[in-house]
């Protein structure tokens, strides 16, 4: 897996219909036009930053390796490479790969013809932190150990290198060429980073040198001390750095969980951490409080949102009457639980006192989200289903859901392969075409499936992919884990573990559309974003699901149904047992009556005002994580639930663990339809294929995928990236990207819907660093402002 195709990780039959404006969508005047959202890192000259000082920054986890080009390289695996090792080539605000002059002079095509050949002029001051001169021997040896030649190296990927034919020293020491054995497109892609041959030399070497240590550097920052006690990783300034020095003297990237970040900045550990919208939302409540409290007298004490702030009068009285009343039992229990509500208070009016002194700085991240339809079987498997499950959504509302409440703009993604800003990027959703109930229902129409067709297979069958008898034993479940199994869009939060409430939730912060996140009235400010819930859409659906319920009964066949039916939501359970949904009045009265036969007596029903086929209604399992930080997701999920009913499609939501949602459900194709995200890349010829190549089948029977884990894909949209691939004219090149977008648009095996908000919590006099959008971090510009005294000091001096 490579760290290009890791960057794609963490997020798809043509031919059946006419496809319209499959050659691609033109580019217009200026290519892939401005970015959605620019960065958001409050941009300061160098003189105006001060020498010195210390920066903590939150990462998710202390990196298992330091070399990116292994299987197990993360996130914080690449920061640390790119404060410390060569960046060839950085991306700039726009997502567009810029050679960078602190080591390279000129990196350009001399040659195409009878090979493509690629000169490097190396940064004459460009040395390792040992002294030795940056080289051709350094290019040589990475190629070596990631051409996938020699099985000894354990490497993740080989993509580009593999194309190389010989490297070379140029007429100087400053000089690389590098002689390619096929054409390459995206050779910026290759040596960023670039290690010492000290670490890319040797097979033991490359695996081993550096999973924990890096003895040689070339970069602003040398890594220091990885302490896993303490969950750090010390940068420290270099002083062999030959460009402009670094402004801080450390940088400290701190593991902290993202549920954890607020209490940690709050705490004081942390000064830049990105958060989610939880945290973004208690940072604006405590300005809110900070400014309300400005213009009252008087005005003090506890918040009037986190633990306990639910709590109503009568409440509030009966557990004082009950900690100070006659049972001697019970007022100890009750006065111990008031104290640790007290505590609870106390500490999170604290927290918010302390987060008064972050700003939250926004913009969108390089990566958008999509809806994923798994196409290896069931309905999915017909290109007419899968492009009508894409014609019922409306994108922008779905991106509005997410985008709006934080002021970012919401405009739907419109291409697979780039986003705005980059050049590759144009909108050819038009190959598909956009929100129209008509002729979603006309394309199910044409795929057979009817309302109020006949239901002849036994209760808790399914259209599409068999679930599992039993739930996922990671998943957690129970009143409170947001995860009970199977929900059923419209039945009733509470009984498919959505209940709201808790003080714990209500110290989230949350707020909007009236309500806070215990279900209770919130005194919300404006600009705050609304909470995400889904139980809004119960009441909305109860209805609906009552009515099929009554047009299923009174159709049914009395010889067939001893008891009154269940509801097409309750016969189309994930476990197939009825396990996930409650049954409605009278089901399940009748089943001693059962015989013992083999397989179950088939029951003739209608599907109502739903969709059936074949005595099977149309009923897709729709798979949501169920951990924090994925509410967003389950709104979008619940509100696309509710387009699809409108066409006639039951979506069943199926919220699973975390850590089980990626390897057990959607790489193992367990799910027909999903919401993941992939990163943007900047090198879409080479990145975007395995996502979106066409799975064939392996030796042993099984499907060989890649990462393409809708399982749709076409011999013409593989054929349009390796031409793109080989294509040395960047313009031809990127034309071939839009053509493969339109085609991969047209197969409807994804359906891109908005890029994912990227907020971050700084300490507002920290400056260059934040959102940096789809830009790269320039990590030696990164530090304290000025403040103003020191400016004026300044300015007497030089006068």
């Amino acid at each position: 897996m490579s760290q290009r195709r890791r960057r794609s990780l963490a997020l798809l039959t043509s031919g059946v219909l006419a496809l319209p404006l499959l050659a691609g969508c033109g580019a217009g005047d200026e290519e892939g036009g401005p970015v959605a959202a620019g960065q958001d890192i409050a941009v300061t000259s160098r003189d105006k930053v001060a020498d010195g000082g210390v920066l903590r920054w939150a990462v998710d986890s202390l990196p298992d390796t330091l070399n990116t080009f292994q299987a197990d390289a993360d996130a914080t695996t690449t920061r640390i490479a790119g404060a410390v090792l060569p960046q060839l080539f950085v991306l700039d605000a726009k997502g567009q790969p810029a050679a960078n002059p602190d080591y390279l002079e000129k990196a350009e095509i001399v040659a195409r013809e009878p090979k493509q050949v690629v000169l490097y002029k190396l940064n004459q001051q460009a040395v390792w932190s040992d002294g030795r001169e940056i080289g051709a021997a350094d290019f040589v040896a990475q190629w070596r150990a990631l051409n996938g030649k020699d099985s000894a190296y354990w490497t993740a990927r080989n993509a580009g290198y593999e194309r190389i034919e010989k490297i070379e020293r140029g007429k100087t020491d400053l000089e690389v060429k590098v002689t390619f054995a096929k054409p390459y497109t995206d050779w910026r892609s290759l040596f960023t980073p670039l290690y010492p041959k000290q670490v890319t030399g040797t097979p033991d070497a490359f695996n081993e040198g550096a999973r924990g240590a890096l003895k040689v550097t070339a970069g602003p920052f040398n890594l220091g001390a990885v302490d896993k006690k303490t969950g750090t990783v010390a940068l420290t300034r270099s002083a062999r750095w030959w460009g402009r020095p670094a402004k801080l003297d450390t940088l400290v990237l701190t593991a902290v969980p993202r549920a954890d970040r607020p209490a940690a900045l709050a705490a004081g550990k942390l000064d830049l951490a990105e958060i989610d919208r939880t945290g973004a939302d208690r940072i604006a409540l405590a300005h809110r409080d900070a400014k309300a409290a400005k213009g009252a007298k008087g005005a003090g004490g506890a918040p009037a949102h986190g633990p306990g702030a639910s709590v109503t009068a009568a409440q509030a009285t009966m557990s004082w009457a009950i900690a100070y009343g006659a049972d001697e039992t019970k007022a100890k229990e009750e006065q111990a639980s008031r104290a640790a509500n007290a505590e609870a208070a106390k500490k999170y009016a604290d927290e918010q006192n302390a987060l008064r002194t972050f700003a939250v700085r926004k913009s969108l991240e390089p990566a958008y989200t999509q809806l994923a339809m798994n196409g290896a079987s069931g309905p999915l498997a017909d290109e007419r289903v899968r492009r009508a499950v894409a014609r019922a959504l409306d994108r922008k509302a779905l991106a509005e859901i997410v985008l709006k409440p934080l002021g970012l703009p919401a405009k739907p993604v419109g291409s697979h392969l780039a986003l705005a800003g980059q050049l590759a990027y144009a909108d050819n959703s038009d190959a598909l075409g956009g929100q129209d109930t008509q002729a979603a229902q006309a394309l199910l129409a044409d795929a057979g499936w009817r309302r109020g067709g006949k239901l002849t297979e036994p209760s808790g069958a399914k259209a599409g992919p068999e679930a599992s008898s039993e739930d996922d034993g990671k998943t957690p479940s129970g009143p409170g884990t947001g995860n009970d199994g199977l929900y059923i869009v419209g039945q009733d939060d509470e009984r498919n573990g959505d209940e709201q409430g808790g003080d714990e939730q209500a110290g989230d912060g949350q707020a909007g559309d009236g309500q806070g996140a215990d279900g209770h009235p919130a005194d919300a400010g404006p600009g705050l974003s609304p909470a995400l819930t889904v139980a809004p859409l119960a009441a909305q659906q109860e209805a609906s699901l009552l009515a099929q319920a009554d047009a299923a009964r009174a159709a049914a066949d009395t010889d067939a149904a001893q008891d009154a039916p269940a509801t097409d939501a309750d016969a189309t359970t994930a476990d197939g047992d009825a396990k996930g949904a409650p049954v409605r009045d009278g089901d399940g009265a009748g089943s001693a009556k059962a015989s013992a036969a083999p397989a179950p007596a088939k029951q003739a029903r209608t599907s109502g005002s739903m969709l059936a086929k074949d005595g099977k209604a149309l009923s897709l399992r729709f798979v949501l994580p169920s951990g924090p930080g994925s509410e967003s997701l389950r709104a979008v999920g619940e509100r696309i639930a509710q387009m699809l009913q409108k066409v006639g499609i039951q979506a069943e939501l199926k919220k699973v663990a975390d850590e089980s949602f990626f390897k057990d459900h959607i790489a193992s194709g367990q799910y027909d339809l999903a919401l993941y995200s992939w990163p943007a890349t900047a090198y879409p010829a080479t990145d975007a294929r395995p996502i979106f190549a066409k799975p064939e089948p392996a030796a042993d029977g099984s499907l060989l995928v890649e990462q393409n884990y809708t399982r749709v894909g076409t011999d013409h949209i593989d054929q349009l990236f390796d031409q793109a691939l080989g294509e040395l004219d960047e313009a031809a090149s990127r034309e071939l990207i839009r053509k493969a977008d339109a085609r991969i648009w047209a197969a409807a095996g994804s359906i891109p819907l908005y890029q994912r908000p990227e907020l971050v919590a700084v300490k507002p006099s920290l400056v260059n660093a934040g959102a940096f959008g789809l830009g790269a971090p320039r990590f030696q510009d990164i530090g304290w402002k000025k403040p103003p005294a020191a400016k004026e000091t300044n300015a007497k001096e030089k006068k």
